[in-house]
């Protein structure tokens, strides 16, 4: 049943939740498997839900560069993002009642959208 609350727990059940779909997925499982090792998922979901409690709760406990973190990946592409997207909604939507599932999700585009602009827009590259 849908969590009608956003706390900590309920947070690091949908994160843990996610993050195993990702770690499984075709497409960027991969990504994150060449990026983070099994043996540092605890610690990066540890890190994780720091910033997620930072953003959706207001905890203040992340204190790191989440572009320079995904700058430093190299090989991101948007389709990475629109797939990482499509898996944040639908288990959102299976954790948390659809008020919670929006405003989540709505906060996941926001920052989608930021770090996209960030690697991806180049107002002065030539066209393809």
């Amino acid at each position: 049943m849908p969590d009608a609350s956003l706390t900590e727990a309920s947070l690091q059940a949908f994160l843990t939740a996610f993050y195993a779909r990702v770690r499984q997925d075709d497409l960027i499982g991969p990504v994150f498997a060449r990026a983070i090792p099994d043996s540092e998922w605890p610690r990066h979901l540890a890190v994780i839900q720091d910033f997620w409690s930072s953003v959706l709760l207001k905890s203040g406990r992340y204190k790191g560069n989440p572009f320079g973190k995904h700058q430093a990946v190299g090989t991101l592409q948007p389709a990475h993002f629109a797939r990482w997207l499509d898996l944040f909604e639908d288990t959102a939507s299976a954790a948390f009642t659809p008020p919670i599932a929006d405003m989540v999700v709505d906060r996941a585009h926001r920052i989608g959208d930021s770090l996209k602009a960030g690697l991806f827009f180049r107002p002065d590259a030539p066209a393809a």
